[in-house]
């Protein structure tokens, strides 16, 4: 049994193919020509419409309109015979009478409609694959054609097409079937850092990721989240961090990225990414070389990672003016297999209750318009900001996790302010951890630079729960508080005084402290959530 079977009517140049190609393309519909049913019924006639209609209203006289519903029944036979179906088109009552009873309440008829004048206007400008007749009147002349009309009410959707482009009549049909769901349900769940980046966000995300069916990543290269791995750790730039640990999620890249096409295409191959499961929003910018360049300066001035990400934001900022010319994922021939737009992969996933985690990059506390200002990045670093390049609204939001790290870092050099900065040896002595392995570990992932680090900013971290509304804090490198806490597996075996720091954090934040990381291992995490 099919899921759905939707039939269209209406008279020719309505509309009816168009929006029969857009429900196969954007919905994956089964499209069934009446004609091609003729022709299987009728071999001889040939392709054209005048002799295809006369041989349509001889089988509704033999079969009194049935042997489109039968032909549809063997159609299935040949297909998946559970597919979404759309008969183009149906002609007369007994036709539509046939397929509802044999599907009965998953039928939906869809008659659409113009003035004369319009639809003779299209027919003189159409291409069709039929033998057309020269002039739309002599198709009127047609004793079925001219009868159409009084389909409409039968009918479950009746549009007029002279107000709606095709893309209107298709959202008004998706509507009507459901296909984009019903209601606002939240399915979407946020990673985002809670300091000044580097929380570790990235292993985070690749211990929730297996619960989610849609992996979103925002941001761009210089943010590389790295994530636990044998026998090597792995790191991405782009892709989001659960690609490898959710092996059967839809990748996704949204419009609000920026991508340095070698980085990416080496992720690509590094991680072993199928085609069918990346999907790259065309409208995401390419960063070109020289917004690389251009960034120069900025790494000696407050020590950006110049990966040319907020160069190329510049320039998509400033449109047609822009030098050199912009060029989005969409202008990149590699590109094209992994393109599709982000609101459509969500659609689909609100329609079929599809969970989906968004993973920010970098902190809050250096978004552009939060941060600490010059000394931030290019962009909106919070929820609301992540959320918005993904192109998710806050009402699908079920949880958002705001990763913080015990003591906080930044880039090493002129990086900005921090609060009470202290040294690797500091940190070394009161928690067990050898200075080497702290040193080692504290480079940043995309230009290997010696962290600054500082004792653990309250006041910062509550700012950063103000703007971004946590509902759970996930809180990483106790072992940095004491080094024993690399063997808890329980919350009640880490120290007193790490159990002491969970509760203050969460009092400070008004979120339960859910998630904790006490090393960089895969059975590293506390789990305490109750979702």
């Amino acid at each position: 049994m099919p899921r759905q079977v939707v039939l269209l009517s209406g008279p020719v140049a309505s509309g009816k193919s168009s929006l029969a190609e857009k429900l196969v393309n954007r919905f994956g519909f089964l499209r069934i020509r009446t004609h091609q049913l003729i022709r299987i019924l009728k071999p001889d006639v040939p392709l054209e419409r005048r002799a295809l209609q006369e041989a349509g209203e001889a089988l509704d006289r033999e079969t009194r309109g049935t042997w489109v519903s039968k032909g549809l029944e063997a159609r299935l036979g040949q297909e998946d015979e559970t597919a979404a179906v759309v008969v183009d088109s149906v002609r007369i009552k007994e036709q539509i009478d046939a397929v509802r009873e044999a599907y009965g309440p998953i039928v939906v008829h869809v008659h659409l409609t113009a003035p004369l004048e319009d639809l003779a206007e299209r027919y003189r400008s159409r291409q069709s694959e039929l033998g057309e007749v020269p002039a739309y009147d002599a198709i009127r002349a047609d004793q079925t054609e001219a009868q159409i009309e009084s389909l409409q009410k039968y009918a479950d959707v009746v549009i007029e097409t002279r107000r709606s482009v095709p893309e209107d009549v298709l959202a008004r049909v998706a509507s009507r079937l459901r296909l984009y769901g019903t209601g606002v349900t939240q399915l979407v769940d946020i990673v985002v850092g809670g300091q000044y980046g580097s929380e570790g966000k990235g292993h985070i995300v690749s211990y929730l990721s297996p619960e989610y069916d849609v992996l979103v990543r925002v941001g761009g290269p210089n943010a590389g989240h790295t994530v636990y791995a044998q026998p090597e750790k792995e790191v991405f730039r782009h892709l989001p961090s659960g690609s490898t640990r959710a092996a059967n999620a839809t990748l996704v890249i949204g419009p609000g990225a920026a991508l340095w096409l070698p980085e990416l295409r080496a992720e690509i191959t590094r991680h072993e990414v199928a085609v069918e499961r990346l999907k790259i929003d065309p409208q995401a910018i390419l960063i070109e070389e020289v917004d690389r360049d251009r960034e120069g300066n900025l790494r000696k001035t407050i020590a950006s990672t110049a990966q040319g990400v907020g160069q190329s934001a510049i320039r998509k900022i400033l449109r047609t003016d822009a030098e050199p010319a912009v060029r989005l994922a969409r202008d990149e021939e590699t590109l094209q297999p992994y393109l599709r737009p982000t609101a459509e992969i969500l659609e689909d996933a609100y329609a079929n209750g599809s969970k989906i985690l968004v993973e920010g990059t970098q902190g809050t506390l250096l978004s552009i318009h939060h941060g600490y200002y010059p000394y931030v990045t290019s962009r909106d670093t919070t929820a609301s900001g992540a959320l918005a390049e993904a192109g998710v609204p806050p009402s699908r939001v079920r949880r958002t996790i705001m990763v913080c790290r015990t003591y906080p870092i930044r880039v090493g050099g002129p990086s900005g302010p921090m609060g009470r900065e202290i040294s690797w040896e500091v940190i070394a002595e009161r928690s067990g951890v050898p200075l080497e392995e702290l040193r080692s570990t504290e480079k940043t992932t995309t230009t290997k630079t010696q962290r600054r680090v500082s004792e653990f900013g309250w006041a910062d971290v509550r700012r950063a729960a103000g703007l971004n509304g946590p509902t759970d804090i996930a809180l990483t490198f106790t072992d940095y508080l004491n080094s024993r806490n690399k063997d808890a597996r329980r919350f009640e075996q880490l120290d007193p005084d790490t159990i002491r720091f969970v509760e203050e954090l969460e009092r400070v934040t008004s979120a339960p402290v859910s998630l904790i990381a006490t090393r960089f291992h895969y059975r590293s995490i506390i789990d305490r959530r109750r979702w």
